[in-house]
């Protein structure tokens, strides 16, 4: 078996396995993490209406890097998504949503997967 085919197979198998312990209510909805290669997207889903309540993508913050927080020294992707991580969680305050549920997807809690959670965490959002 051709060796990338195997390798997608495996990353489509941990993915499924978090989404069935998972689920977005209006109440609690999903917080998504999907990493490219050339950025991050987050957005928080209410899964019951398959409904995107808020996003944020690297993009919006690529030109601010003097304004953003310091999370990580010298990791400059790792900044990103905390700082990722407290815009979102600005966002959904404003919607007056105190909770949500944490969704890594195929990737491991570390890096910018864990900046994230923590960024989200520091605005007072519970994961």
């Amino acid at each position: 078996m051709n060796k990338e085919k195997l390798k997608q197979q495996k990353k489509q198998r941990r993915k499924m396995r978090v989404r069935s312990k998972i689920r977005g209510t209006s109440e609690v909805p999903r917080l998504s993490v999907f990493r490219s290669h050339r950025g991050m997207y987050l957005q928080v889903i209410d899964d019951e209406k398959a409904n995107t309540l808020a996003s944020v993508s690297s993009k919006e913050l690529e030109g601010k890097e003097g304004e953003l927080e310091n999370f990580a020294k010298n990791n400059r992707k790792v900044n990103l998504a905390y700082n990722m991580g407290m815009l979102l969680a600005k966002k959904i305050l404003e919607k007056n949503i105190k909770q949500v549920v944490f969704d890594r997807s195929s990737y491991k809690y570390h890096g910018r997967v864990k900046a994230v959670a923590d960024g989200v965490r520091k605005q007072g959002v519970k994961i």
